[in-house]
């Protein structure tokens, strides 16, 4: 099981499955040989350059956390037993939190949680003032699915945040760009 990267009044919380088996023995996010999680951050300008899973915890300085659905598992998504989801847990935690946007990384991950089918993209849906949107996974298993431009529309959501988010996210990822 991962611990949660969270705090209060985030620009971004990523929320994916599950851990995968590599992150779940390193005990880092997104670390598995094919996941093009940091990649796509660093890509979409979310975070100044590429870090790696070891640096998963410097994403606070960017205005990202991270979570996910189901703790105290780890694997693939048809590994997974979503009938032990977290689906109350993580919803309390967004509204005590109050994130700009919970991104899923993948469909499943929100289909469990919203309890129908998903599109990518933004959703009907919201948990307090918090936008859901929904991105293709960025699991190595999950490339005939993979789409980045999706991914280019979460940074640009996350971009448009009110001033205060969005301001912190920006002056974070220029003041790290700038050392």
């Amino acid at each position: 099981m991962l611990e949660d990267l969270l705090a209060k009044d985030l620009a971004l919380v990523v929320c994916g499955s599950a851990a995968g088996q590599r992150s779940a023995e390193l005990k880092q996010y997104y670390a598995g040989p094919g996941n093009k999680f940091w990649r796509t951050l660093a890509r979409t300008r979310l975070t100044p350059r590429q870090l790696s899973p070891s640096e998963w915890r410097l994403l606070l300085d960017f205005s990202i956390g991270l979570t996910d659905l189901v703790k105290g598992q780890s694997g693939a998504d048809d590994e997974i037993d979503f009938g032990r989801a977290g689906a109350t847990e993580l919803e309390r935690k967004i509204e005590r939190l109050h994130p700009g946007v919970l991104c899923f990384n993948g469909k499943r991950a929100a289909s469990e949680y919203l309890g129908r089918q998903v599109e990518f993209g933004v959703q009907s849906e919201i948990i307090a003032d918090t936008r859901i949107f929904v991105a293709p996974s960025t699991s190595g298993a999950a490339n005939g699915a993979w789409d980045p431009a999706r991914w280019d529309e979460l940074a640009e959501l996350v971009r448009e945040l009110p001033a205060g988010r969005a301001a912190r996210a920006r002056a974070a990822a220029a003041q790290t760009s700038a050392v």
